[in-house]
């Protein structure tokens, strides 16, 4: 007997940060790895995308959450508060919103690069 899999839930809240790249030094990428790594580690993550214009030079990464607790274990991780004071040193202005998801359509997982469960390509 085959059991479907299933649904991911619906993400409760969101977290976008929309920054202008600066230089992006193997530092910055080592710190931003880790506090994704440490993020998909936090029960209540659901999943995240990133988007990049090459024309304005904008970047952002959005993560999903099941609850606030969730989101606010990422916001007081030591590596994040770490990044967070040397942010000068990488980027641009940048832009954080913290979003309340009332629905969701349409394919639930399209363009998510990460949901526990399913390896990174």
């Amino acid at each position: 007997m085959t059991v479907a899999a299933q649904p991911a839930p619906r993400p409760r809240y969101s977290s976008t940060f929309i920054f202008e790249t600066g230089e992006l030094t193997e530092e910055f990428h080592r710190l931003d790895g880790e506090i994704a790594r440490r993020a998909r580690e936090i029960p209540g993550f659901l999943g995240e995308e990133a988007w990049h214009n090459e024309e304005t030079g904008l970047h952002a990464e959005v993560y999903y959450w099941t609850d606030m607790d969730a989101l606010q274990q990422l916001m007081g991780m030591d590596t994040h508060r770490l990044a967070k004071s040397r942010h000068d040193e990488w980027l641009g202005d940048y832009r954080v919103v913290i979003s309340e998801v009332r629905s969701v359509y349409g394919n639930p997982i399209l363009g998510l690069d990460h949901r526990p469960g399913r390896d990174r390509p």
